[in-house]
């Protein structure tokens, strides 16, 4: 099991305040990193920002936006054959992403 915690600086901060786009890039980064989604949930905030998470059967993915700062967190706690590397791939290149620093986590299992 792995935690990957992403912190992405956007070229445009509108795109931190669109739930809906948002939404779908979570979904097709979900997807393409071969994620099941078994649920979701996301809350906008009075100022935009936006917090949203994809239950995975491989554990989540979460993002929290913070516009103000052109800053969205991103955490994907990843089980099995989930590929971690290619979830924040598709959300780098869907968001714009202009800079970014990733952690990874190796978490224990049983």
């Amino acid at each position: 099991m792995r935690l990957y915690a992403m912190d992405a600086w956007v070229r445009r901060p509108a795109v931190l305040t669109d739930v809906g786009t948002l939404r779908t890039s979570m979904y097709a980064a979900a997807e393409a990193g071969g994620a099941t989604v078994v649920g979701e949930e996301f809350f906008v905030f009075p100022n935009g920002a936006v917090t949203g998470v994809l239950v995975l059967a491989q554990s989540h993915l979460s993002i929290h936006t913070w516009p103000e700062l052109s800053l969205a967190n991103v955490d994907l706690l990843s089980y099995g054959e989930l590929r971690g590397d290619v979830v924040l791939r598709v959300l780098e290149e869907r968001l714009d992403v202009e800079r970014m620093n990733v952690t990874c986590i190796e978490r224990a299992v049983g």
